[in-house]
């Protein structure tokens, strides 16, 4: 699913980036628990927080912060990495906007 990184990003769009970049992680073993370790949660608070826009930006944020990771989940999404952080703030502007954040 390319994206575009001109303009700004649809949360709707960044939400399915943020779940993509969520089962990136999923998919080796060292990142998931690297990953489950940083939040303290378990496979199924994962599940139920993926729901909730604050814990994507949370994801996007944990992607973010580690380059190799953000190189490797952007080639993999198939998008610009700067397009990682256009998502998360896509995602804080949602929340600002419908009062969650």
């Amino acid at each position: 699913m390319p994206i575009s990184r001109q303009g700004p990003l649809a949360a709707e769009v960044a939400e399915v980036l943020a779940v993509q970049a969520l089962g990136f992680i999923a998919q080796d073993d060292e990142r998931l628990g690297r990953f489950l370790a940083l939040t303290g949660m378990g496979p199924a608070e994962i599940r139920a927080a993926a729901r909730e826009r604050h814990f994507l930006a949370g994801v996007l944020d944990y992607v973010a912060g580690d380059e190799e990771l953000l190189i490797a989940f952007a080639g993999h999404a198939e998008v610009d990495p700067a397009t990682i952080a256009i998502a998360r703030q896509a995602l804080a502007q949602a929340e600002d906007e419908n009062g969650e954040g």
